[in-house]
């Protein structure tokens, strides 16, 4: 969060997005964990590998706030690079 700010982006932490279902909005639907420029979200985690279904869950997440990018970071890992997943929402 430090460094993104420090680079001079707008970045936000346990961002509640909202739902709407038939009609009605839920208000904190879900929160996301880093929403960056209103644009991006990073879904944090530290876990032994990503797997499919931190994918899947950051999807539905871009899905629902129509939003097109987000990364899957697990802090797990010896080497960033290792940790990074890119998922993209119908691009």
């Amino acid at each position: 969060m430090h460094e993104l700010g420090k680079a001079g982006l707008d970045v936000a932490r346990q961002v509640a997005m909202p739902v709407v279902y038939d009609g009605v909005e839920l208000d904190a639907g879900y929160r996301v964990d880093v929403l960056v420029n209103r644009a991006v979200v990073l879904e944090l985690k530290v876990v032994e590998r990503i797997l499919p279904i931190h994918a899947a869950q950051l999807l539905g997440y871009l899905r629902l706030s129509k939003l097109k990018l987000g990364y899957v970071l697990n802090f797990n890992v010896l080497h960033m690079r290792e940790g990074v997943k890119r998922v993209v929402n119908n691009l």
